[in-house]
């Protein structure tokens, strides 16, 4: 069957996979030999924005296809890069050159590759980021928002939630199947529900606020000998992850000593007061609408770097934080990284 396009490449999120997603890729393998799935958040901890990893979410996708259709289906991770939009678009354009000089199979002549989905709203920007491929625009299939289908999903009355799914066409049966699958028999289920539970009564304190409030807070990211100082968070949310040492700006503080006020706070790092000042190499703010799970979070990061020496700080947790360690910088894994705490200290640090 001749197609108009040799691949088409669909980004996302998918948490979770719904009719929406699904009426794209259908649209997707009627008008391409082949499509790329972009599965987008890869390579982070679960969090109430991101529950499932993105092994989970292929599942969902490939649950929904026949074999023959899924073997013209390729989905592949996606990191976020949310201060570095031009690092994002070129791991977007890697992927996808992998794929095609693995699949294209006629020599002498490009591929044609067209992205589809359609400008749902501000997150659909990345449609103009390819301006060196087609464009496949699809209907926005009844409007669907998968931010409530996570809050019916991970709070209570979830089993009956499920239930009320399966009358409806929101959500693929087979992706409902998989969902059954996982709150039955997955130990993360629980642990969400009960992060989702307190961000549920953390907003509530708020809401007999005239405006919904913005958070101020601050971070620091100490570097020593090419390790980086980092604490585990003693409560949710983000409960067990690793977190640079921070937190929220007192009323009354500058925010460069609420910052050190917090280091020492969290790390107990016995390093002089003057010595840290000394030390602060550079501050940046971070921003991103989504950061953090608590609502409107703006934080202003400070990159101290220390001395080299071969004796590192003695360091122990205190106030919030449960343990205190250095970490070699190679060592960072985005998996175990709080909110935005990986990316942050990528751009801080110049790598990213």
């Amino acid at each position: 069957m001749q197609r108009d396009y040799d691949f088409a490449v669909f980004i996302g999120r998918f948490q979770p996979f719904h009719s929406g997603h699904l009426a794209v890729i259908k649209e997707g393998l009627a008008q391409a030999s082949h499509l790329i799935v972009l599965i987008g958040s890869a390579h982070q901890p679960r969090s109430p924005r991101n529950p499932w990893t993105h092994e989970e979410r292929e599942s969902f996708i490939r649950a929904c296809f026949s074999d023959s259709e899924g073997k013209r289906l390729t989905c592949l991770p996606l990191m976020d890069v949310p201060y570095n939009d031009e690092l994002w678009v070129r791991n977007v354009q890697s992927s996808v050159a992998g794929i095609v000089t693995a699949l294209h199979s006629i020599p002498h002549q490009p591929a044609t590759i067209a992205l589809i989905g359609h400008h749902k709203d501000h997150t659909g920007f990345y449609l103009n980021l390819f301006p060196q491929w087609g464009s496949l625009a699809v209907e926005n299939y009844r409007e669907i928002s998968a931010t409530p289908l996570r809050e019916g999903l991970f709070t209570d009355g979830a089993e009956s939630f499920l239930e009320t799914l399966k009358q409806d066409t929101v959500i693929p049966p087979a992706v409902i199947a998989e969902l059954e699958r996982y709150i039955a028999t997955n130990p993360a289920y629980g642990a969400m529900r009960e992060e989702m539970a307190f961000i549920h009564r953390y907003k509530a304190s708020w809401q007999a606020a005239p405006y919904q409030p913005t958070h101020v807070t601050v971070d620091a990211a100490v570097v020593q000998s090419g390790h980086i100082l980092l604490i585990e968070r003693r409560a949710y949310p983000g409960k067990g992850l690793w977190a640079l040492p921070g937190g929220f700006v007192d009323p009354h503080e500058k925010l460069v000593d609420a910052c050190l006020r917090e280091l020492r706070e969290e790390t107990r790092l016995k390093v002089p007061l003057p010595v840290l000042k000394g030390s602060i190499k550079k501050q940046d703010v971070f921003d991103e609408p989504h950061r953090s799970a608590r609502g409107r979070t703006i934080t202003h990061a400070y990159y101290l770097e220390l001395q080299p020496s071969q004796q590192l700080p003695k360091v122990k947790g205190g106030d919030d934080a449960k343990r205190a360690r250095w970490v070699p910088l190679a060592n960072l894994k985005p998996t175990e990284m709080f909110e935005d705490h990986y990316y942050i200290i990528q751009s801080l640090l110049g790598s990213a």
